[in-house]
Protein backbone atom coordinates (compact mmCIF):
# COMPACT_ATOMS: atom_id res chain seq x y z
CA UNK A 1 0.00 0.00 0.00
CA UNK A 2 1.37 3.37 -0.98
CA UNK A 3 2.45 5.57 1.89
CA UNK A 4 0.43 8.81 1.78
CA UNK A 5 2.51 10.51 4.43
CA UNK A 6 4.33 13.64 3.33
CA UNK A 7 7.66 14.98 4.40
CA UNK A 8 7.55 18.65 5.30
CA UNK A 9 10.53 20.91 5.63
CA UNK A 10 10.61 22.72 8.94
CA UNK A 11 9.82 26.31 7.92
CA UNK A 12 7.96 29.17 9.51
CA UNK A 13 4.51 29.55 7.96
CA UNK A 14 3.43 32.62 9.93
CA UNK A 15 4.86 35.78 11.40
CA UNK A 16 3.78 38.46 13.83
CA UNK A 17 4.57 42.15 13.99
CA UNK A 18 3.73 44.25 17.01
CA UNK A 19 4.66 47.45 18.78
CA UNK A 20 7.31 47.52 21.50
CA UNK A 21 6.12 47.59 25.11
CA UNK A 22 7.04 51.23 25.60
CA UNK A 23 4.86 52.26 22.63
CA UNK A 24 1.89 50.34 24.04
CA UNK A 25 2.34 52.04 27.41
CA UNK A 26 2.74 55.42 25.70
CA UNK A 27 -0.47 54.90 23.74
CA UNK A 28 -2.34 54.43 26.99
CA UNK A 29 -1.13 57.86 28.16
CA UNK A 30 -2.11 59.78 25.03
CA UNK A 31 -5.24 61.89 24.63
CA UNK A 32 -7.98 60.51 22.42
CA UNK A 33 -7.96 63.51 20.06
CA UNK A 34 -5.26 65.68 18.46
CA UNK A 35 -6.86 68.80 17.03
CA UNK A 36 -4.16 70.10 14.67
CA UNK A 37 -1.70 68.65 12.19
CA UNK A 38 1.09 70.10 14.30
CA UNK A 39 -0.16 68.26 17.39
CA UNK A 40 -0.38 65.01 15.41
CA UNK A 41 3.09 65.42 13.92
CA UNK A 42 4.58 66.27 17.31
CA UNK A 43 3.47 62.97 18.82
CA UNK A 44 4.64 61.06 15.74
CA UNK A 45 8.09 62.64 15.99
CA UNK A 46 8.15 61.82 19.70
CA UNK A 47 7.47 58.15 18.90
CA UNK A 48 10.17 58.18 16.20
CA UNK A 49 12.71 59.52 18.68
CA UNK A 50 11.76 57.08 21.43
CA UNK A 51 11.99 54.19 18.97
CA UNK A 52 15.70 54.61 18.34
CA UNK A 53 16.43 55.73 21.87
CA UNK A 54 14.87 52.52 23.21
CA UNK A 55 16.70 50.42 20.58
CA UNK A 56 13.42 49.05 19.20
CA UNK A 57 13.76 50.17 15.57
CA UNK A 58 14.71 52.98 13.21
CA UNK A 59 13.88 56.69 13.64
CA UNK A 60 10.51 56.51 11.93
CA UNK A 61 6.91 56.68 13.09
CA UNK A 62 3.51 57.11 11.46
CA UNK A 63 0.11 57.81 12.94
CA UNK A 64 -3.38 57.10 11.65
CA UNK A 65 -5.99 59.66 12.69
CA UNK A 66 -9.51 60.60 11.72
CA UNK A 67 -8.71 63.69 9.68
CA UNK A 68 -11.67 65.84 10.65
CA UNK A 69 -12.04 64.96 14.34
CA UNK A 70 -8.38 64.31 15.12
CA UNK A 71 -9.21 61.01 16.81
CA UNK A 72 -6.11 58.86 17.15
CA UNK A 73 -6.42 55.34 15.78
CA UNK A 74 -2.84 54.12 16.25
CA UNK A 75 0.80 55.15 15.94
CA UNK A 76 3.20 52.68 14.37
CA UNK A 77 6.98 52.66 14.59
CA UNK A 78 9.67 51.07 12.48
CA UNK A 79 10.32 47.42 13.47
CA UNK A 80 12.61 46.21 10.67
CA UNK A 81 15.62 45.04 12.67
CA UNK A 82 13.87 43.55 15.75
CA UNK A 83 11.62 41.39 13.56
CA UNK A 84 14.08 40.69 10.70
CA UNK A 85 11.44 42.07 8.35
CA UNK A 86 12.38 44.61 5.69
CA UNK A 87 8.75 45.62 5.16
CA UNK A 88 8.10 46.51 8.81
CA UNK A 89 8.34 50.23 8.18
CA UNK A 90 6.39 52.66 10.34
CA UNK A 91 3.77 53.35 7.66
CA UNK A 92 3.13 49.65 7.08
CA UNK A 93 2.87 49.08 10.82
CA UNK A 94 0.44 51.97 11.31
CA UNK A 95 -1.75 51.10 8.34
CA UNK A 96 -1.88 47.41 9.20
CA UNK A 97 -2.66 48.00 12.88
CA UNK A 98 -5.36 50.53 12.00
CA UNK A 99 -6.98 48.12 9.55
CA UNK A 100 -6.81 45.33 12.11
CA UNK A 101 -8.32 47.49 14.85
CA UNK A 102 -11.10 48.77 12.61
CA UNK A 103 -11.78 45.40 10.96
CA UNK A 104 -11.41 46.67 7.40
CA UNK A 105 -8.78 46.42 4.66
CA UNK A 106 -9.85 49.77 3.17
CA UNK A 107 -9.51 52.78 5.45
CA UNK A 108 -11.61 54.71 2.95
CA UNK A 109 -14.49 52.22 2.91
CA UNK A 110 -18.08 53.53 2.71
CA UNK A 111 -19.41 54.63 6.06
CA UNK A 112 -15.96 55.29 7.53
CA UNK A 113 -14.61 58.73 8.40
CA UNK A 114 -11.78 60.17 6.34
CA UNK A 115 -8.55 58.72 7.66
CA UNK A 116 -5.23 60.51 7.61
CA UNK A 117 -1.69 59.19 7.91
CA UNK A 118 0.92 61.44 9.50
CA UNK A 119 4.58 60.54 8.84
CA UNK A 120 7.82 62.13 9.99
CA UNK A 121 9.07 62.39 6.37
CA UNK A 122 7.90 61.56 2.89
CA UNK A 123 7.21 57.81 2.62
CA UNK A 124 9.86 55.69 0.93
CA UNK A 125 9.21 53.86 -2.32
CA UNK A 126 7.56 50.90 -0.62
CA UNK A 127 5.54 52.90 1.86
CA UNK A 128 4.23 55.30 -0.77
CA UNK A 129 2.66 52.27 -2.43
CA UNK A 130 1.25 51.16 0.91
CA UNK A 131 -0.30 54.60 1.41
CA UNK A 132 -1.88 54.53 -2.05
CA UNK A 133 -3.55 51.16 -1.40
CA UNK A 134 -4.50 51.77 2.23
CA UNK A 135 -7.63 53.84 1.68
CA UNK A 136 -6.40 56.89 3.59
CA UNK A 137 -7.52 60.18 2.11
CA UNK A 138 -4.90 62.48 3.61
CA UNK A 139 -1.11 62.31 3.93
CA UNK A 140 0.73 64.72 6.24
CA UNK A 141 4.53 64.79 6.09
CA UNK A 142 7.27 66.70 7.87
CA UNK A 143 9.31 67.11 4.69
CA UNK A 144 10.26 65.53 1.38
CA UNK A 145 13.77 66.73 0.59
CA UNK A 146 17.16 64.99 0.65
CA UNK A 147 17.81 65.82 4.29
CA UNK A 148 16.65 62.45 5.62
CA UNK A 149 19.03 60.45 3.44
CA UNK A 150 21.88 62.95 3.82
CA UNK A 151 21.66 63.00 7.62
CA UNK A 152 20.95 59.35 8.37
CA UNK A 153 22.25 57.38 5.39
CA UNK A 154 18.98 55.51 4.90
CA UNK A 155 18.06 54.56 1.33
CA UNK A 156 14.53 55.75 0.55
CA UNK A 157 14.51 54.18 -2.91
CA UNK A 158 13.54 55.51 -6.35
CA UNK A 159 10.45 57.52 -5.43
CA UNK A 160 8.39 58.29 -8.54
CA UNK A 161 9.02 61.88 -9.69
CA UNK A 162 5.27 62.38 -10.07
CA UNK A 163 4.42 61.04 -6.61
CA UNK A 164 2.42 64.11 -5.68
CA UNK A 165 0.31 63.73 -8.80
CA UNK A 166 -0.22 60.03 -8.07
CA UNK A 167 -1.67 60.99 -4.70
CA UNK A 168 -3.95 63.56 -6.30
CA UNK A 169 -5.18 61.09 -8.91
CA UNK A 170 -6.29 58.78 -6.11
CA UNK A 171 -7.98 61.51 -4.11
CA UNK A 172 -5.35 61.70 -1.37
CA UNK A 173 -4.65 65.22 -0.16
CA UNK A 174 -1.08 66.13 0.73
CA UNK A 175 -0.06 68.43 3.57
CA UNK A 176 3.66 69.21 3.64
CA UNK A 177 6.32 70.75 5.87
CA UNK A 178 4.66 70.21 9.23
CA UNK A 179 7.29 70.56 12.00
CA UNK A 180 10.07 69.97 9.49
CA UNK A 181 12.80 71.37 11.72
CA UNK A 182 11.73 69.14 14.61
CA UNK A 183 11.81 66.05 12.40
CA UNK A 184 15.27 66.93 11.10
CA UNK A 185 16.53 67.45 14.64
CA UNK A 186 15.43 63.92 15.56
CA UNK A 187 17.33 62.53 12.55
CA UNK A 188 20.42 64.46 13.63
CA UNK A 189 20.15 62.92 17.09
CA UNK A 190 19.90 59.48 15.51
CA UNK A 191 22.98 60.10 13.40
CA UNK A 192 24.97 61.62 16.27
CA UNK A 193 24.40 58.46 18.28
CA UNK A 194 25.90 56.38 15.44
CA UNK A 195 22.79 54.21 15.33
CA UNK A 196 22.67 51.24 12.96
CA UNK A 197 21.43 51.95 9.42
CA UNK A 198 19.80 48.78 8.09
CA UNK A 199 19.87 49.35 4.31
CA UNK A 200 19.58 46.09 2.37
CA UNK A 201 23.01 44.50 1.96
CA UNK A 202 24.26 47.51 3.97
CA UNK A 203 24.26 49.66 0.85
CA UNK A 204 26.64 47.50 -1.18
CA UNK A 205 26.45 48.15 -4.92
CA UNK A 206 26.99 44.52 -5.94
Amino acid sequence: MENDSKNYTSVNTWFTLDLPDWAIDKHNELPEYFSTNEDRMAVVIEFSRLNFQRKTGGPFAAGIFERDTGKLIVIGVNRVVPFHCSSAHAEVMAISLAQKNLGVYDLGAPGFPIHQIVVNWRPCTMCLGAVLWSGVRSLVIAGDGPELEEITGFDEGPVHPEWRNELEIRGIELVENILQDEAIQAYKEFSANLEFVYNARLGLDK
